[in-house]
Formats: C-alpha cells, structure tokens, sequence
C-alpha cells in the first residue's frame, strides 16, 4: 500500500513539474525583459564606417548590327549587294604553267589474279563415226570444233573418175576412233541436238588428224588451216585420188559390227 502512494505522489510531482516549465516558458514568451539579465549589443558607430568604392564604369553596349528591314508584302529580305570578283583571278593559267597531261603506267594488282578454272570435260563412251568430224554417242551427236561438217555421201574426182570421198573419209575416221572414248569440254548447250565442242581422242586431237590426213576441211581462220595446205601440196584425202585399189582384191573397210550402229547413223546434214 505504501510502495502505491509513492508511485501515485510520484507521478503527481512529474506533473506539477512538467506544468511549471510550460508555464514560465509563457511568461518569457510574453514579457521578454523578465526572463532574465539584460545582454547589450555593441553596434559600431555610422562615422567609422566607410564608404565602399563607386563601381567601375561599364562600357556601353556596341550597338547590334543593322538587320535588313524585312518586306511587309512579301517577308523576304532584301539581298546584299554582290561583291565585283576581279576576272583575272579565274582567266587561264599562263602558257608556262600549263603542262601537258602523261599518261602513267597502271599500278600492279593488289592481289594475284586467280587461275580461271580447268574447263569442265565430258566423256563419250563407244562413240560411233557418222561422218569426218561428226560421231554419235548414246542421244548427243558431237561435231568436232575448228572443221566443216562433212557429208558421207560426198564424192571426189580423180584420175578422170569420181569416187566416194565421203565414205571412204567417214572409214578412216571410223579406223582411228576404234570405239575408244571421247573426252570433249562441256558444251554450253547440251541437248539431244548437235553440239560443237572441241574433243580428245587419248593424247590426240581427231580434228588435227583428220585436216593433216586430208579428210576435213578447217574453218576459215582456224589454225589447222597450215595443216590443211600440207595435205593438199601432197594430194592427201579429198585432194587425192581414190585411195582403193580396185584391180586387186575389194577394198576391205573395217566397219563395226551391225549391232553397235545405232538405226539412225545418217547424219541428219
């Protein structure tokens, strides 16, 4: 009961305290002069001070440029006049100056050019002759590069008589090939029709062969033409006479069998 009182007698004492501050916390607010001793302010006196220097003079603006009145009709303004350009600044350059232009030589490439690839090669098994210069394999009919088209049916004169040039040609094309493959370079085109490409016969060129031995005729400036006119100084092929024997024995032409001829070996010429 007594530990009760004195916390009640306590807490009474806070308050009262608490109460007294805020009181005289009043009263100082409301009468200043009360709240405590007077504290003199030290002002210095107005003569001591002194005058602070005039400042300096600002020059004046310049004044901004004229703008051009601008045109109340038309809002545009009005142009400068043009300045005269003295013409001898832009006559030509005298005679002593002026040089002739030089042509230089190009520079070297920056980079080696490449190789052009190898020409793309086609192989022709088992080819057939269907006349000097032209054979058959398989659908393609090739006719050989540099050489007129040759007919089988064509005949020669010799010794006051004709014989068939053309045949006995198309024969000994037939000998040379003997069925052995045709290397040829690709075509552009190819298509079952009649392509003209250059070809290879093992390391030979059947085209050389047939000009050298007189059975083709070559393009006007082909470079087998040299080939040509040797074959005709010594009256070889079609410049010849019939190269048959004919008062011996017949001429035996080895001619592949039947069945390896297609049906349509005539040359469509």
């Amino acid at each position: 009961m007594r530990q009760q009182s004195f916390t009640i007698a306590g807490g009474l004492f806070a308050l009262l305290l608490y109460a007294g501050i805020l009181w005289a916390g009043v009263a100082a607010i409301r009468d200043p002069e009360s709240a405590g001793p007077d504290f003199p302010l030290e002002t210095p006196d107005v003569a001591t001070i002194e005058a602070p220097d005039p400042p300096a003079e600002v020059p004046a603006d310049p004044q901004p440029p004229a703008v051009p009145e601008q045109k109340a009709s038309t809002g545009k303004v009005d142009r400068l006049p043009a300045r005269t350009i003295e013409p001898q600044l832009f006559a030509l350059p005298e005679d002593g100056i002026a040089q002739p232009l030089e042509r230089v030589a190009p520079r070297p490439p920056l980079s080696e050019p490449k190789e052009k690839p190898a020409a793309t090669t086609i192989v022709f098994q088992r080819p057939v002759a269907l006349a000097a210069g032209l054979i058959r394999s398989g659908d393609t009919t090739v006719q050989l590069e540099d050489i007129e088209p040759e007919n089988a049916e064509k005949t020669c004169e010799g010794s006051g008589r004709s014989w068939p040039c053309g045949m006995v040609a198309r024969t000994a094309f037939r000998n040379f090939l003997r069925a052995r493959a045709l290397v040829c370079d690709q075509p552009e085109e190819n298509s079952e029709k009649t392509v003209t490409t250059a070809c290879k016969v093992g390391n030979e060129n059947p085209a050389e062969w047939l000009v050298s031995n007189g059975w083709a005729t070559p393009l006007p400036g082909s470079p087998l033409e040299a080939k040509a006119e040797a074959a005709r100084s010594a009256k070889l092929g079609f410049y010849g006479d019939d190269p048959r024997d004919l008062s011996r024995a017949p001429l035996i032409i080895d001619e592949p069998p039947v069945a390896t001829i297609p049906e349509d070996t005539a040359p469509d010429l």
